[in-house]
C-alpha cells in the first residue's frame, strides 16, 4: 500500500492518457509542487456526485496514478500542466489535510493484458476518425497508438460522456472484452 494525494474531477484520465489542467487551489499548487520536486505524481480521481464529502466518499475508489509531463504560466496567471496516467489504483482508505488536500490508501490494480480473441478494429477506426475532428485531442498525443486495443480503448473511456460509476465498472473488469462489445455497439 502506498499514500497518493488525490485531485478529484469530473472528468478521467487512464494510462498512456494525456490531460491539460489548470491549477489555482492552494492545496492543489501544494501538490503539484510536491510531485514535481519529489518525482512521485498524484492521483486523478472521478468525483462521486451522490457521495458525503465529509467522509470522503465524494471520491470514487478507482483513480489513476499521474505525473507531470509539462507545465507553464497560464496568461491569466494560473499554473497550467500537462499530465500523463501511469498506472490504475484502488483507494482503501483517504485522509484529509489540514488545507482539504485528500491523501489517499492506495494499492497498484492489475494492468490489462490484450486479449487476441477481441475484435477492436471498428472501435479503433471511430477513434481515429475523432482525432482527426477535434485536433485539440489530436495534439495532446503526438504518438497515438491506435494498434494497441487496450489504448484505444482508454481513450474511449476518457471521451465517453457516460456516468463515472458507469467507467469505474469498465476500468474494475479483469479484462477488456466486455467493454470493447460496449463500445462496438455504442460506436455502430
Amino acid at each position: 500500500m502506498f499514500t497518493l494525494p488525490l485531485f478529484p474531477l469530473s472528468a478521467h484520465v487512464l494510462p498512456q492518457g494525456r490531460m491539460a489542467l489548470r491549477i489555482f487551489e492552494p492545496r492543489y499548487v501544494r501538490m503539484v509542487k510536491d510531485a514535481c520536486a519529489a518525482q512521485t505524481g498524484f492521483g486523478i480521481c472521478m468525483l462521486n456526485a451522490n457521495g458525503d464529502k465529509t467522509r470522503n466518499e465524494h471520491i470514487h475508489s478507482v483513480g489513476t496514478l499521474v505525473k507531470v509531463i509539462d507545465f507553464d504560466l497560464l496568461s491569466d496567471g494560473l499554473l497550467g500542466i500537462t499530465v500523463e496516467g501511469e498506472k490504475c489504483f484502488s483507494i482503501q482508505h483517504i485522509d484529509t489535510e489540514h488545507d482539504g488536500l485528500r491523501l489517499g490508501q492506495c494499492t497498484l490494480l492489475p494492468a490489462w493484458q490484450v486479449q487476441p480473441q477481441s475484435d477492436a478494429s471498428l472501435i479503433r477506426q471511430r477513434l481515429v476518425d475523432i482525432f482527426e475532428k477535434y485536433p485539440e485531442i489530436q495534439a495532446l498525443y503526438p504518438s497515438p497508438s491506435f494498434d494497441n486495443p487496450i489504448w484505444v480503448i482508454y481513450r474511449w473511456l476518457e471521451l465517453l460522456p457516460v456516468s463515472a460509476e458507469q467507467k469505474q465498472h469498465f476500468i474494475q473488469q479483469s479484462d477488456y472484452v466486455k467493454t470493447i462489445d460496449f463500445l462496438t455497439q455504442l460506436v455502430k
